[in-house]
């Protein structure tokens, strides 16, 4: 089970290897690379997201969570497509992601190298 004060104070879990957070208007993301028992990486995206009760007689605030593990054996896959993702998505609204002065194009692709 996770523990948000850990997340807050970015202290690591013990089998915690790397762990970075986005933020995102109501929502945070975070990106946790931990050990399973037999010592192998694996990845766990977190997006959790600030939710107020529909209760009016007793307004609540509550985050609801949701969590994607990838084992290593997905790594490329899952990042070949979210790259192709990301590269429609920003081609289909070329007028939001138009090239600043330090872009080279509008299409960024994702570049991880890692090994195990």
């Amino acid at each position: 089970m996770e523990n948000s004060e850990n997340k807050k104070n970015n202290i690591q879990e013990p089998d915690t290897i790397f762990s970075k957070t986005v933020l995102s208007g109501k929502r945070i993301y975070y990106m946790d690379v931990k050990k399973n028992r037999k010592g192998e990486a694996f990845l766990i995206i977190t997006e959790s997201k600030k939710v107020l009760s529909k209760d009016l007689s007793q307004p609540c605030v509550f985050f609801e969570k949701h969590k994607l593990f990838l084992n290593k054996e997905d790594f490329d896959k899952f990042l070949d497509a979210l790259n192709e993702a990301i590269s429609i998505a920003k081609i289909n609204n070329a007028a939001d992601f138009a090239p600043s002065e330090n872009s080279e194009s509008i299409v960024n692709p994702i570049h991880l190298k890692i090994d195990f």
